[in-house]
């Protein structure tokens, strides 16, 4: 009987080699924050743009009707309101790995929108294996109960969390991102 050949740990000394070699900085993966996750596989300098969101773009009355995408998890979408108010970006259909960044309230990321376009950008210094996030500052028009909150429950585990993934009175200090 032959011996079998034993695969190498993906952490090993040439796999990160042939990481960086192939110029990816960042890879989508299991998170154990929430689901899946994007994480960085190289430095990551402050204000580096890492990737853009992007997917269809589409109406808020089209992702209305869209909605929701999964029925067992009617409040998980991939929609990333844009600045105007009126259009969303839903990552669902033509999306890429930015769509698995998860939400802190601490976050290492932001989402910076330009001429209609959204890219996240690093904060802060990110060290390879460090997961992404940014505040999706989630904005619903109903009143914000502890239900709702409970609904939209945070996991980020930051000191400065404010337990949900909504946007409070407490952080609305800038615009609502992630829908």
């Amino acid at each position: 009987m032959k011996p079998v050949k034993q695969a190498r740990p993906a952490n090993t000394p040439r796999a990160a080699s042939r990481k960086k070699a192939d110029g990816r900085r960042i890879q989508v993966r299991r998170s154990g924050v929430h689901g899946k996750g994007v994480f960085a596989l190289q430095p990551i300098e402050p204000g580096e743009t890492l990737i853009e969101y992007v997917g269809e773009v589409i109406s808020w009355d089209e992702a209305l009707d869209r909605h929701p995408h999964d029925p067992t998890q009617p409040d998980h979408t991939f929609y990333f309101q844009l600045d105007d108010g009126k259009q969303v970006i839903d990552a669902l259909y033509g999306g890429n790995a930015a769509r698995w960044i998860n939400h802190a309230c601490d976050p290492n990321c932001e989402a910076d929108e330009t001429e209609g376009r959204v890219f996240i950008k690093a904060l802060r210094p990110i060290e390879p294996g460090e997961e992404l996030f940014y505040d999706y500052r989630l904005s619903i028009d109903e009143r914000l109960t502890p239900a709702l909150k409970k609904r939209f429950e945070c996991r980020c585990g930051a000191d400065n969390c404010r337990g949900t993934l909504l946007l409070t009175k407490r952080a609305a200090s800038g615009s609502s991102r992630r829908s």
